[in-house]
């Protein structure tokens, strides 16, 4: 009996501390946010120009926004910068609408490359990877066809590139556009997403995602094979960063957040990325499996109120209530420094939004963990411990 006790205190003990390190990442990400995000660009000293970046825009298809969105790349007060299309098929229709941008703006340097490559497992890298051999500049940048920019956002980008950083990346966040499923984006990003990015990213952890990354484009080519030599990867992102960082360099966040503007939004497609996302951080860590569910409010929440009524003999059920109210007030305001601004929905609408994502992220990551396949546009893959991919039915060997 007294085994089985000592056992009890301990996961008693465990689930404490781990609730308690929750809070300070909760105060943490909103100092560090403060602090980090929405800050003034930094203007290089008048010696010392702004480097030549070439952009590598990976496209295929289109949606309603896309227009909008790819027409902030040509519009960016920059000196010196390449757009360069990436474009698998050739008979894709964003094609036409890449044409039309290109006749609208003749003074933006650009190339459209179709047809792809074969030289990895990776759709991304394959179609990236004649625009990285064409390209001109010493620094790429990676951009997915939802980024929206601002005018100034390469310039914020390239003022963290200091002598000892070799990638820039922006933290995930979203455009405001109405619907529940764009609250519910805006709500993951702003709180979840947000948290566990900027406590990272303040103990120079890799919490690197690609979907807007500055980077030397020199410490890329040092690796044999370049950007495909991460092809075998699906999570290509995480594993450049994690070479860089290997190498000695830092990797930093910006001070404006990525801007996602897809223009298809419903709650079905962002769970089923969730879920995706997930499967990903299982194959490259393992030991996400047993702390990330603990990451989720409703979860650690309850397992906190088991332990202190166990340690404490607090009443479970107030501290869970307040335990959850805390947590909700801690992510509004996380939120609304992520944001910058005014929010575009109510209070009301942030607390249903909230509470869904809550208590479906345990559920999500139940679905990854018993169906590790990962299903990308028309694709599916498997992975292997360590984050290899590989293709059911592959189109080519990996």
């Amino acid at each position: 009996m007294a085994p089985m006790i000592y056992t009890l205190y301990g996961f008693a003990i465990f689930f404490f501390v781990f609730w308690c390190a929750m809070w300070l990442l909760h105060v943490l990400a909103i100092l560090y946010g403060k602090f980090r995000l929405h800050r003034k660009i930094k203007e290089l000293p008048p010696d010392v120009p702004y480097p030549g970046i070439s952009i590598l825009k990976p496209l295929m298809g289109v949606d309603p926004n896309l227009l909008s969105n790819l027409e902030t790349f040509f519009t960016m007060q920059y000196p010196t910068y390449e757009i360069l299309f990436c474009i698998e098929d050739e008979k894709d229709p964003s094609i036409e609408l890449v044409n039309s941008l290109i006749e609208k703006y003749p003074k933006v340097a650009t190339n459209v490359f179709i047809g792809g490559s074969t030289v990895s497992v990776n759709p991304k890298i394959n179609n990236m990877h004649k625009a990285f051999e064409a390209s001109n500049y010493d620094f790429i940048l990676i951009s997915d066809s939802g980024i929206r920019m601002r005018e100034d956002t390469l310039q914020d980008m390239v003022g963290h590139m200091t002598e000892t950083t070799g990638i820039v990346h922006q933290m995930p966040f979203t455009c405001d556009r109405p619907g529940f499923a764009a609250t519910l984006e805006k709500i993951y990003f702003g709180t979840a997403q947000s948290r566990m990015y900027l406590s990272a990213d303040c103990f120079r952890i890799n919490c690197h995602t690609g979907m807007s990354t500055l980077m030397r484009k020199c410490v890329l080519v040092t690796k044999e094979g370049g950007l495909k030599s991460f092809g075998c990867y699906l999570a290509e992102d995480f594993f450049i960063s994690k070479y860089f960082l290997d190498m000695g360099w830092r990797t930093r966040i910006s001070s404006q957040p990525a801007m996602q503007n897809s223009g298809t939004c419903d709650v079905r497609s962002f769970q089923a990325r969730l879920s995706r996302w997930a499967k990903l951080r299982m194959a490259m860590l393992p030991l996400v499996i047993v702390f990330e569910p603990l990451t989720e409010c409703m979860v650690i929440g309850a397992c906190a109120a088991w332990a202190t009524s166990l340690l404490f003999r607090w009443e479970p059920v107030v501290f869970y209530l307040i335990h959850i109210l805390v947590w909700l007030m801690c992510d509004w305001i996380l939120l609304s420094i992520v944001q910058n601004g005014s929010l575009p929905f109510s209070k009301f609408d942030f607390i249903v939004g909230w509470l869904f994502r809550e208590c479906t992220g345990p559920y999500l990551f139940i679905l990854a963990v018993f169906d590790p396949s990962i299903r990308w546009r028309n694709r599916c893959f498997k992975l292997s411990w360590g984050g290899i991919a590989q293709e059911v039915k592959p189109r080519i060997k990996c």
